[in-house]
């Protein structure tokens, strides 16, 4: 279910939990908005695997930009903080994360608009090592501008998420003030 916010809501909203699986990292996202909100902060969830988006390639690009890219970017630039809970894939950043990356990053004159100085935490509850996803990651929305938290979250099912390890980040993130 993709939560499309209301703007007296996103005004007052302190962070966006997206997950880029149906999975346990849809799960791990869950326990993000509940616990921000226990620390009384407002939080909302947006799964991207509810996207109907077409693959991003030169050919769809120049057919125009799909009708969902739109309310998407709506969300992403209300939610001052963000929290991406994402599986590795093959070593790296999972399809529907790349290609909602690839089509924010074309609307408009500036690629890092959306992601320039925005404080962004990334977690993952990964099948395989996780630690190439955290960094693939990390690499990318560093070189979108974004204002990556030192301190991220690795789990799988012999290293489940630690309650204390999700409150000392969504504390480390809260902390941080977007960029103007």
């Amino acid at each position: 279910m993709m939560i499309l916010l209301d703007m007296d809501k996103a005004s007052s909203q302190d962070l966006l939990v997206i997950t880029a699986s149906n999975g346990e990292n849809l799960k791990l996202a869950k326990r993000f908005v509940e616990t921000a909100n226990n620390l009384g902060q407002t939080a909302d969830l947006l799964d991207l695997t509810t996207l109907d988006l077409p693959l991003f390639t030169p050919p769809a690009k120049a057919k125009g930009t799909p009708t969902g890219v739109a309310p998407l970017q709506d969300q992403l630039m209300a939610a001052p903080r963000w929290v991406i809970c994402a599986p590795e894939y093959n070593g790296s950043i999972p399809p529907c994360l790349t290609n909602a990356i690839a089509w924010l990053s074309v609307q408009g004159d500036d690629f890092r608009a959306l992601f320039n100085g925005r404080p962004i935490a990334i977690a993952t509850f990964s099948g395989g090592n996780g630690m190439e996803l955290l960094v693939s990651l990390r690499i990318q929305l560093t070189h979108l501008g974004a204002e990556v938290v030192g301190r991220q979250l690795l789990s799988n099912y012999s290293k489940p998420a630690k309650d204390d390890s999700i409150i000392d980040l969504l504390q480390r993130l809260k902390q941080k003030q977007p960029l103007s």
